[in-house]
Order: structure tokens, then C-alpha cells, then sequence
């Protein structure tokens, strides 16, 4: 692994920088992500039962004590419930704005990986084309022994842009449609929420 690094050339070191990167960055998001995701429907039932047995508070106190955005969202719009109903949806858009943006965070950051990666490979093709045909002009010949070197060089750097890019554009993908569902569980408990409080009367403000 050592020497086809060493033969990829220069190109190697931005690769490798690269790897490191876009694996730092999905282990990151793989972990948030992880621990954004609950059982919407469960947790919607249990506001659900705190707004009957024990009110606002209940309810804020289930909020407080579940992690996630689909959480911080209602909590959001329970702190805001004695001001009345367009109080509590405008606080729960607002912060459903903020756990978007907290969600999305890196994710530019993976996708310039999987696009940059396959294109310093190929400059490093280049790169490497550049050499062999250097080396047969100083020779004078076409010897196999004599572009071997650039060839090689052109070809691992154009298979290690393209290994680096297929895993951690998967990545991306499967984020994408992580934050996806967490988001559509938020509108949905959001909407959810807001009909449970017309139902049970809370929210109508002073």
C-alpha cells in the first residue's frame, strides 16, 4: 500500500488529505445523526398522554428529557404555549429552521469531497501522462521500461480519486436521506402537535 502510494505521485498527498477528511466529516454525521433519530410516533404519543395527565409542563418535561430535533422543536413551541397558537407555530418554525440547518451541517462538505476527489485523480492522470511522454522525449524511443513509471503513476491516481469518492458519496446519499426523514417527522409532529392543542384547548393565548 506504501509503494502505490509513493508511485501515485505528488497527487497522493492532496488524495490522502482528502480521505481523511470526508471520513472525519461522515463519522461526525453518522453519529449525530444517530442520536437525532427516535421513534416520532412513540414520542408523539407520549406528549400526547403528558398534555392530558399533567399539561404544558408535562409535556415540556418529556420534551427536555428526549434528545433530537423532532423534541426540541415541540419544547420549543410549549415554551410559547400561554401566548397563544400562532406563538407557539412560529416558535416551532423557527427553531424547526435551526435543527435544519444543525442537521445539514457538513454535508456541503462530503459532497465537495466525492466531486474534488475523482477530479485530482484525473489531474494526476495527467500528470502522469505529462511524465511518460517527458521521459520518451528525452530517450528518443518508445521503451516500456521508460513510461512505465508515468503510466503507473496516471492510473493509481485515477483509481485512488475514484475509491475515495464512490464510498463517501454513499455516505452522502445515505445522510441525505436520514435528514430527510427526521425532517418529515418534525413537520409531521409539528402538525400533529398544534391539532392536539386546538383539541384539548391550550394555545389560545390571553
Amino acid at each position: 500500500m506504501v509503494d502505490l502510494f509513493v508511485k501515485g505521485g505528488n497527487f497522493m498527498w492532496p488524495l490522502l488529505f482528502m480521505l481523511f477528511f470526508g471520513l472525519v466529516v461522515a463519522f461526525e454525521r453518522f453519529y449525530t445523526l444517530s442520536k437525532a433519530h427516535i421513534n416520532a410516533s412513540d414520542f408523539f404519543a407520549q406528549i400526547q398522554e403528558a398534555l392530558k395527565q399533567g399539561g404544558p409542563e408535562a409535556a415540556a418535561e418529556v420534551c427536555s428529557n428526549t434528545q433530537g430535533p423532532v423534541a426540541s422543536v415541540l419544547h420549543a413551541g410549549l415554551l410559547r404555549i400561554d401566548r397563544g397558537l400562532d406563538h407557539v407555530e412560529k416558535a416551532i418554525t423557527e427553531s424547526g429552521a435551526v435543527e435544519m440547518a444543525f442537521l445539514e451541517r457538513g454535508m456541503v462538505w462530503l459532497s465537495t469531497v466525492a466531486n474534488i476527489a475523482p477530479l485530482l485523480g484525473f489531474l494526476g492522470t495527467v500528470s502522469g501522462m505529462i511524465s511518460a511522454f517527458e521521459s520518451i522525449a528525452a530517450a528518443g524511443d518508445v521503451e516500456p521500461s521508460i513510461v512505465a513509471s508515468g503510466i503507473s503513476e496516471a492510473l493509481i491516481t485515477t483509481a485512488s480519486g475514484l475509491v475515495i469518492a464512490i464510498p463517501i458519496q454513499a455516505f452522502h446519499n445515505y445522510f441525505v436521506s436520514k435528514i430527510d426523514k427526521i425532517i418529515i417527522d418534525m413537520q409531521e409532529a409539528s402538525t400533529q402537535f398544534t391539532e392536539e392543542l386546538i383539541q384539548l384547548g391550550y394555545g389560545k393565548g390571553e
